[in-house]
Parts: C-alpha cells; structure tokens; sequence
C-alpha cells in the first residue's frame, strides 16, 4: 500500500467517527424541549350593542386599575382603539358613555406612556383605517399601556406596553380588537374604540422601528400557538341570540360546516383577506326561481369594522328590485320602514354569496346563506335623527370599495392564518347547545440551517446523520482518489525524465529532509519514512480539526488550487446539512 492510500485511509477512519458523533450527540438547544401554548378563547360580553346593529361584543380591561370597555372584532385594524372622555360631551345623550362600549381615561392609569414623552411632540395621528371609503375618519391619540382580554377573572391574557389609541370621533362608535397583520403603517395626524388583532407592526414616525400588534405579541411570548385567529359575528335571530366567537391561535370546530375552499392572501397586504364573489343570489322559500343579484364577478375584501356590504352599483339596482328598498341619500343607504320590513319578514328571502378562489368561478367555491334576518339592522343617533331601520347594503365608487362587512359575518366562520398567508370562509353552523371544539392552528415548519436539529424526531434525526455520514465518507474517498492519481502521474513523469537524463538526479535519502516549497513541507511527502497523518494537506492544519462544511483540503496541489477552488465554490456534503432541504420537509406543517 502507498503511503498516500495510507494517509486517505488514516483521514476517513478519523473523520468519519468525528462525524458520527457529531450527528448523534444532542446539542444543549436540541435536547431543549418547549411547550406549544394552547389557543386562547375570548368571551363574548353577553351584550348585543351598537348604534348600527346591534352587535355581539367582547370585553376589554385597559390600563393600570383596569378600565373596562367593550369593543367589536375589526379583521382591518391591528391597532386597540378605545372611546376618550372626549368622545362624549355635553352636548351628547346622558348615556353616550355606555352607548359606545365605556370610556378609557388615560389619566386615570399609571401604566400609560404617551408615544412620545418629548415635549411638545405630538400624540395624535390618524386613524387611517377605512381610508378607501367615505365617511371614516377621525384622529386618536396614541400611547401605550396593558391591555388584558376579558372581564376581570375570565383568564384572558394581558400584555403590557400595547398600542392604545384615545378616540373621539363617532366615526367609528364602538370599539374595535383588531386581527390584521400585513404591512407597515404610517401614523399621521388623525380614531374610537378598537382592539387590534393584525399582527401588523405599526409606525408612528418611519419604518425602522415598528411597533407589534397585540396578536404578534401574544406569539412572541408563546402565548398562542401560531400567528392566527378565527372569527364569526354572531347574531340576534338564530337560537334566541348566538354570541360571537373569537379565538387566537386557533378555531373552534362546533361554529362551522367545513369545504375545501382555501384562499391565498391577496397581494396586497392592506386587503389581505380578498375573496372572489362569483355571484350572489335571491331564493324565496316557495322555491321559487332565484334571481341573479350580481352582473359579474367581483373581488370583495372581509371586514368587520364595518356592517355594510359594498357591491357595485349594478348589482345594488338588482338587489332595489327584488327586494322593494330605494336608496337614500341623505342617509347613503337603504332606510326600511315599517311597512317594508314586515313585508321582507314575511316574504323571508335569503340571499346566496357564491365564492372561490377565482373571478372565472373555477375550483373549489362555498355558498354562504344570510337569511333575510341578517339585513334586518337598526340604525341609531348620531348617524340618524331616530331610530331607523336599514337594509346594510352601500354602493361602490369603485372596485377598492368591494367589501364584505359584519352583516356577511353573522352567517360566516372566518380562519386567518398569517403564517402561511391564506384564510377561509365557511357556512357558520346553527346547532343548538353545541359543544365548543377548539382546534390549535400550528405554526408551519419551514426546514432551515437552524430548524433541521430542532424539528425532526429522533428517527428522522438518526437518519439525517446516517445519510450525511454516508455522503461525507464518499467525498472523502473521492477526494482521495484525485490526490493520489496527481502525485503518481507527477511521479510518472519525474521517473520517466529521469531517466532520459532530463530530470534532477537529487533523491531524498533516509537522512534528508523533504523537498520544501516556501519553506513547507510538500504535500504528502513523507518525514522519517511515515505519513504526516496530523499534518493537513496544506500543511497548517491538523485533519479532522474542522467538522463544520468548511474543507480546505487540497488548497495546494503542486502549486496548482484548480480543485481547491471548485471546492470553495460549491457547497460540500457537510455543508449542505445545513442549508439544503431534506426528507424532513415533506413532513406535514
């Protein structure tokens, strides 16, 4: 055997076990465990309110003692927003305070941090939330302070140093917890009770330092097991009131009729949950033929924030026909009188909203139903001098006004799922005394450099480091391979000058030392007869010392680093353990 076979042989029988070990033995992060937090389940208030409803709402406790206030759900906002002393005045009915949900004082809380502590700076920033539709507008002024979910004992989660925005514009009456997490927002000079539930971060001045949502929060202290959330209105009509439901991190499977309609989100994060309505329909209970209600297909955002559904003017003609209402001006809307509305109850239509993926309607689609029941709506002051009621129906500008308001989500189930950036839409499921059923919603596994050691089983592990060992020893062998074929052919053709006379007659002899080139020894000489096994190929550093994906072996070759080079610029097995896909990733998220 040549001494150079020698040496591979001795380089794979000390790397090899190195790497083995290295494989199996647990690092102090993998053998680390954590616990996936459970979903968390918001309760509803009790309480239908609302001066455009009246809508189910939830409870919110703000500040240091906790100031109780009630909001709605906004799948827009991703911001808390809540009523300011402000918001009722003299000049306001002596119950405004309870009427818009409770008033957050943030005077009256230790806790609470104005945005800016600077003097003279500014606090106020608009609200832009709504901004593509008329009407809604309004300022708040920010800070922060705690902001804990439910009422006091519910064992909803509370997070400190949370955006709150002071409110007083009627605008926006209620309050509002929003889910949205999309895009940066800048802040400028412009607000009403709101909750954020987007995870998106906010800005009050740039883009370098945002601030994150209530929801992201609740992920980042692994409070919930994913960035998502699930989400129904509720409503007056069905099984003598249902409450809405919210949950963060999950779902409940007792408030739906599951399909296979799966929606990506929208391109643009700022209607991030669009849906395409293929066609929406009127069918009377004698089975009457149904009347088409839409011309053509639209893409339509969902937002609660807002009752109204916005749809094109066309198909607000159609829905003036088949259901007698006449558009008001003054109101920019449809009032019911009383006449009308017993007719509309006795007639007791529903209307169908035919949605997919696509505006050409082909995939997979689900109708969702709303009862005539579900457009009967009573509007109060200030937005009416009386009591009035209303068919929420509101005429579109302009496709950005395409909306799906909380009127559609007293009949839908909404799961958003910011990590994996899609939602879905399902028929809400009417069983009286239903067990709740909550479902976590992962988060998704994205197999990466750093993931690899902390997402696969053990097996899955084992057979990761069994097959980088296997690919390792085989580079090995053919790195081998090469050096021992140059330095023969090199010897070759040493020998075969040597003797036409051409060639050096110098030989090392027992006694000398090996040929140098810069003053280090050549690679793969030998020194006193035996291979340097500790030396490295290029003679700075000893085999096995690096593990890591970084092989400089072969960096000299008879002053030629052609193959070191190709090396370098291509990733080599070891290394490629951390950075390639592996079986692993077919794993289910």
């Amino acid at each position: 055997m040549s001494p150079y076979s020698a040496l591979c042989i001795r380089f794979v029988q000390v790397l090899v076990p190195l790497a083995c070990i290295s494989a199996v033995v647990p690092s102090p992060i993998e053998a680390r465990e954590t616990t996936t937090p459970a979903p968390i389940v918001v309760p509803a208030s009790q309480n239908f309110e609302g001066n455009d409803g009246p809508w189910s709402s939830f409870t919110v406790r703000i500040g240091t003692p906790a100031q109780v206030v009630n909001i709605f759900v906004s799948t827009a906002s991703y911001q808390t927003w809540a009523v300011a002393p402000q918001g009722c005045t003299s000049s306001d009915p002596a119950a405004c305070s309870d009427a818009r949900g409770g008033i957050f004082n943030r005077n009256q809380s230790t806790t609470w941090t104005p945005n800016s502590p600077l003097p003279n700076a500014t606090n106020t920033f608009a609200l832009s939330l709504e901004e593509n539709l008329e009407g809604y507008t309004g300022a708040g002024e920010y800070g922060f302070d705690t902001v804990a979910l439910g009422w006091e004992g519910s064992g909803g989660p509370s997070l400190n140093d949370q955006i709150v925005a002071g409110i007083a514009t009627k605008a926006f009456y209620f309050g509002l917890f929003g889910t949205s997490r999309a895009h940066h927002v800048r802040l400028s000079d412009s607000a009403e009770d709101y909750v954020g539930l987007n995870p998106r971060p906010s800005n009050f001045t740039d883009y370098t330092n945002p601030t994150p949502s209530y929801l992201s929060s609740l992920k980042s202290q692994n409070m919930i097991p994913s960035l998502s959330w699930a989400y129904t209105a509720g409503n007056q009509y069905r099984l003598n009131g249902v409450l809405g439901s919210l949950t963060l991190g999950g779902y409940d499977t007792s408030r739906f009729v599951p399909n296979n309609l799966t929606i990506p989100f929208n391109e643009r994060d700022i209607r991030d949950l669009t849906v395409n309505i293929n066609a929406i329909s009127m069918v009377s209970p004698d089975g009457g033929q149904p009347s088409n209600l839409l011309p053509n297909s639209i893409a339509a955002y969902v937002d609660s924030t807002i009752p109204w559904i916005y749809l094109p003017v066309e198909a607000c003609k159609r829905f003036e026909n088949a259901f007698g209402i006449t558009w008001s001006e003054q109101m920019q809307g449809y009032p019911v009188n009383n006449t009308l509305h017993e007719s509309l109850t006795t007639q007791n239509a529903s209307v169908i909203f035919t949605l997919s993926n696509s505006i050409s309607g082909s995939g997979p689609s689900v109708d969702i139903t709303l009862p005539y029941a579900a457009f009967d709506l009573v509007m109060e002051p200030p937005f009416v001098r009386n009591s009035t009621r209303y068919f929420p129906l509101a005429r579109a500008a302009n496709e950005s006004q395409y909306t799906l308001g909380r009127t559609f989500l007293q009949e839908a189930y909404l799961i958003a799922d910011y990590e994996r950036r899609n939602f879905s839409l399902s028929q809400c499921s009417w069983v009286e005394n239903a067990q709740q059923r909550i479902e976590s919603i992962s988060m998704p596994i994205n197999v990466t450099a750093s993931e690899v050691s902390e997402g696969l089983s053990s097996g899955g592990k084992a057979g990761v480091a069994v097959g980088s060992v296997a690919v390792f020893s085989a580079f090995a062998f053919i790195l081998c391979f090469f050096v021992i074929r140059r330095r023969r052919q090199k010897r070759a053709q040493k020998e075969e000058k040597d003797s036409d006379g051409s060639g050096s007659s110098t030989e090392l002899g027992v006694n000398e030392q090996p040929r140098e080139i810069d003053g280090e020894p050549h690679l793969g000489q030998e020194l006193d007869g035996k291979p340097s096994r500790g030396q490295e190929l290029d003679g700075k550093l000893c085999l096995g010392q690096e593990i890591d994906g970084k092989i400089h072996l072969g960096s000299e070759m008879e002053g030629s680093n052609k193959y070191a080079q190709e090396m370098a610029a291509r990733d080599v097995a070891a290394a490629e353990m951390g950075t390639k896909d592996v079986a692993a990733a077919e794993l289910p998220a």
